[in-house]
């Protein structure tokens, strides 16, 4: 029962006071007993129209949570109700995998085995329980206690900080099973580090398989993490055991190319981002002497694509192609994702989730989505969103912590592990710039419309983008608010100089109040998108199919938008023809498009959160 729940009761008059307030007494006392009984046995019971509904507390609807008695003084999201069963000693296991000839590595001779830690719930003997699992390379990762460089992080045995402890807190109790595993070359996992690659993806599927088939284990089995290790979701789920029920990958790229280049344009740290794993996870043992191909092929590969795209350096070799993970997903994958991303996570781009979360379900794929306008964080970790800046998710604080987010994800688990409860509802909740929250049956919403701008209707400042000029294109205002929802696009046409590339970068801001809305950017060789590169001819136009990150926000009625278009921005690498750059041509041939929808203040898709904020501890 909620807390503040209230049953509506009919008093008949009588004519007798007395018999009216023994009325009213009794109807409070049967109240305090139901209030009682929903608190001992955690189902909550409604009563709305003379038709009661009943439902156990992790059933809450979305529209009722923030009426729960939760606990909103803690720095992550608890469960209002402890489980029944003790945690047992954890178990070390060691798996052994059967590698693909391909990925067999070269040098010291060893069986390859990935090495798992285990904590079972003191069940009744017989009683079998489903696994939460995480996996990534960051147990016993670091430093090596080298000398200015500290010590490595713990090892797979204690629940990590992420993950690990907050499963332990609140589920094994429940009657889960946590496995903490660590990925090949890490830990106390053997093979080398191929980094996301065929051999790191045989191996963890080898686990999600054996966890599945323990005498103890119902035979489901569920993933979840954040960034590397929620890529190591979508890897699970590429071939994936008949054991895997469920992931969910927090801010988990859905590739490496994917993850280091958008519509071409690379990020600073593509360069060295594979050296950078190998080189944190080595220490003088008999692992350094085992070498896959990859390791040699793999640093090489983004200096290859950023220099000769347009003529074949991203497929010189499979590199890229075997660790693009999302495609095998919709092919082979038959279970469920719960997919959690920031909108202003800059590590992992929300690109990722969208389009990824309809092509989910086209592909017959159940998925539900949590996003919210915090940064590389989890939905409930208030004190890491109160470090945003504006523009950048500060408006959105402190709405966007969402401390029911253990119910929402408990309701997920409990039937996709268990079988246990009505299916959850398959929905977005997606929070605007301004801190808003709604709900939507998928996202971009099935009824946005297109606002189409073309360029000779707004006003342009300056007609070049280079190392040394930019460009600023501002769009007039309108009469009615502008709700932003989806993936805007910027068709833009441009004119190369006496160079074979270039690229643009475009920020939108609400150009009336200055905040920043989101941003965008191309390499004209990826002018139509996607990862293949085109030839560039110098003095040529051409028009690149820009579009932006995902967007949801609000551009009151009365204000501008403008556009900064500039070579390069924030985290992003220069173009080689940066010196030169290129020309913009602002006229009917280029066009803005905003993908808008109409919310009223009183729509049913908004929803509020618990008001954790307003709590005293």
């Amino acid at each position: 029962m909620m807390e503040d729940e209230v049953f509506d009761a009919e008093i008949i008059p009588t004519g007798d006071g007395g018999a009216l307030n023994i009325t009213f007494a009794a109807t409070i006392a049967v109240s305090i007993v139901f209030l009682i009984l929903g608190t001992s046995f955690g189902e909550v019971v409604l009563e709305n129209d003379n038709s009661e509904q009943s439902y156990e507390w992790w059933q809450t609807p979305l529209q009722d949570r923030h009426n729960m008695d939760l606990d909103l003084t803690q720095m992550r999201s608890v469960l209002p109700v402890n489980g029944t069963y003790d945690i047992l000693t954890y178990t070390e296991h060691f798996v052994s995998v059967e590698l693909p000839a391909s990925e067999e590595d070269a040098g010291f001779p060893e069986e390859d085995v990935m090495h798992v830690a285990l904590w079972l719930p003191d069940v009744p003997e017989g009683q079998e329980v489903p696994v939460i699992m995480t996996i990534h390379p960051y147990y016993d990762f670091g430093g090596e206690g080298m000398p200015g460089v500290g010590e490595d992080s713990n090892p797979n045995t204690v629940p990590d900080g992420g993950i690990g402890a907050w499963v332990y807190d609140n589920f094994i109790s429940h009657g889960y099973a946590l496995a903490q595993a660590s990925t090949f070359g890490t830990g106390k996992s053997t093979h080398c580090q191929d980094v996301k690659g065929l051999g790191e993806q045989t191996g963890i599927q080898a686990v999600v398989d054996w966890l599945g088939e323990q005498e103890w284990s119902n035979g489901n089995v569920g993933l979840m993490g954040k960034s590397y290790a929620g890529t190591t979701n979508w890897e699970a789920a590429q071939n994936p055991s008949e054991h895997l029920k469920t992931i969910v990958p927090i801010s988990g790229s859905i590739g490496v190319q994917e993850m280091f280049y958008r519509n071409g344009s690379s990020e600073f740290r593509a360069l060295g981002y594979d050296a950078a794993y190998q080189a944190a996870t080595s220490d003088l043992t008999t692992d350094e002497l085992r070498v896959c191909q990859d390791d040699l092929t793999g640093p090489l590969n983004p200096f290859t694509t950023q220099l000769w795209a347009q003529y074949g350096g991203a497929e010189w070799n499979d590199y890229w192609d075997e660790r693009r993970h999302l495609p095998d997903v919709l092919e082979n994958y038959k279970g469920s994702v719960y997919l959690v991303w920031g909108m202003q996570d800059w590590n992992v781009d929300p690109y990722h989730a969208f389009p990824t979360y309809q092509l989910l379900r086209d592909a017959g794929i159940p998925a539900r989505g949590i996003m919210g306008q915090w940064a590389h964080n989890y939905p409930d970790q208030p004190d890491r969103h109160g470090e945003l800046t504006s523009g950048y998710g500060a408006e959105a604080y402190p709405q966007m912590s969402r401390m029911d987010w253990a119910v929402d994800l408990f309701a997920w688990f409990e039937y996709w592990l268990k079988d246990n409860g009505p299916m959850p509802d398959l929905h977005v909740q997606m929070q605007r710039n301004d801190g808003k929250w709604h709900v939507e049956d998928t996202w971009p919403p099935e009824d946005f419309e297109w606002e189409t701008i073309p360029l000779d209707q707004t006003t342009a400042t300056g007609n070049t983008v280079s190392a040394t000029s930019e460009m600023t294109i501002t769009i007039p205002a309108s009469d009615e608010d502008r709700f932003i929802s989806g993936l805007p696009t910027l068709h833009l046409s441009v004119t190369t100089g006496l160079c074979d590339g270039g690229q643009v970068f475009a920020t939108m801001y609400d150009s009336t109040s200055g905040l920043r809305i989101g941003h965008g950017t191309m390499d004209v060789r990826y002018r139509d998108g996607g990862h293949e590169a085109k030839i560039v001819t110098p003095f040529t136009d051409y028009l690149m199919l820009m579009e932006f990150n995902p967007i949801d926000a609000l551009i009151p009625a009365g204000n501008e938008i403008s556009i900064v278009l500039t070579e390069s921005g924030e985290d992003y690498l220069p173009s080689a023809c940066t010196a030169i750059g290129m020309g913009i041509n602002a006229d009917s041939s280029s066009t803005l498009s905003l993908p808008l929808i109409e919310r009223s203040e009183n729509a049913p898709e908004w929803f509020e959160v618990p008001n954790w904020w307003d709590v005293e501890e």
